[in-house]
């Protein structure tokens, strides 16, 4: 036994010198060279941002939606390099819409009070927002309005900002970040002007290879395509493998193709007013 103690002792002293010899004299020497080579390894960086983020985070989980949005958007003010800015933009576009498309109480909504001859598009008109707006805003599945009904409304001043680089459509609320959609597959033709100023020209439903118009019952839940004034750009819907042509039609020749989820959204948003600006 006295032969394997000292053998172990043996160990644990040559094997703390070569530990300790490595760190204080071979580890310091490995650094000056490559120092002197120009190899400085970079220092970690500490993500300050990330408490912020995560404070703004938390109070959209606990359904404090006005307070996450004002977070956020601070956030991506003093932070618009951090690495998480890019989930920041998405969870605020999230919250942004999650308070327009609900009765979420916030300084934007106004209520209106439907009076006698009032149909949707005309207080859509007099309030200056879509009827579709007002349908989602107010869960409703028809467009019949009825005298006394308590409507809430909100008029935003939407316009689009089309990144084709990116592949971003960014909706923008008074020239404000509002939500950010990807796009999924981009076809244009190959000379295009670095900036185009456009405006949304045609908004389209489909459903069966058929047009179908907003207030038909076949209009929810339909297929959307946005066409803009500039041509050769349609927002339409993306095909699948299970559904190549969605709505029964086939995708335009060009265009840029959303998550179908999205043009609706996008659609009921917008109007042919909705100004455009597409750059590199």
């Amino acid at each position: 036994m006295k032969w394997l103690f000292a053998f172990l002792l043996a160990i644990a002293i040559f094997g703390s010198a070569a530990f300790f010899g490595y760190h204080i004299i071979v580890k310091p020497e490995m650094a000056v060279r490559a120092e002197q080579r120009g190899e400085v390894p970079e220092e970690p960086r500490v993500d300050v941002s990330l408490p912020e983020f995560q404070a703004a985070s938390k109070l959209r989980q606990e359904n404090k939606l006005a307070e996450a949005r004002d977070a956020l958007t601070l956030f991506l003010q003093k932070y618009p390099t951090s690495q998480h800015a890019e989930e920041a933009k998405d969870l605020l576009g999230s919250v942004n819409m999650q308070i327009l498309l609900s009765k979420y109480p916030s300084a934007e909504k106004q209520e209106y009070v439907v009076k006698g001859g009032d149909v949707i598009a005309r207080v859509a008109q007099k309030m200056k927002t879509t009827p579709e707006l007002i349908m989602r805003m107010n869960n409703m599945r028809t467009t019949m309005l009825h005298i006394g009904d308590r409507l809430l409304v909100s008029h935003p001043d939407f316009s689009i900002f089309i990144q084709r680089k990116t592949q971003d459509v960014i909706l923008l609320d008074k020239n404000n970040f509002f939500k950010r959609y990807k796009v999924h597959a981009m076809k244009l033709s190959p000379k295009q002007p670095p900036r185009i100023n456009t405006k949304v020209a045609e908004l389209m439903a489909w459903r069966d290879g058929k047009r179908v118009g907003f207030g038909t019952k076949d209009f929810l839940g339909s297929t959307r395509w946005i066409r803009l004034a500039q041509p050769g750009y349609t927002m339409f819907a993306e095909p699948s493998a299970g559904t190549p042509n969605p709505g029964g039609v086939p995708p335009p020749a060009t265009g840029l193709a959303l998550k179908p989820s999205e043009v609706e959204e996008l659609s009921g948003l917008v109007n042919t007013k909705t100004a455009v600006t597409i750059t590199d």
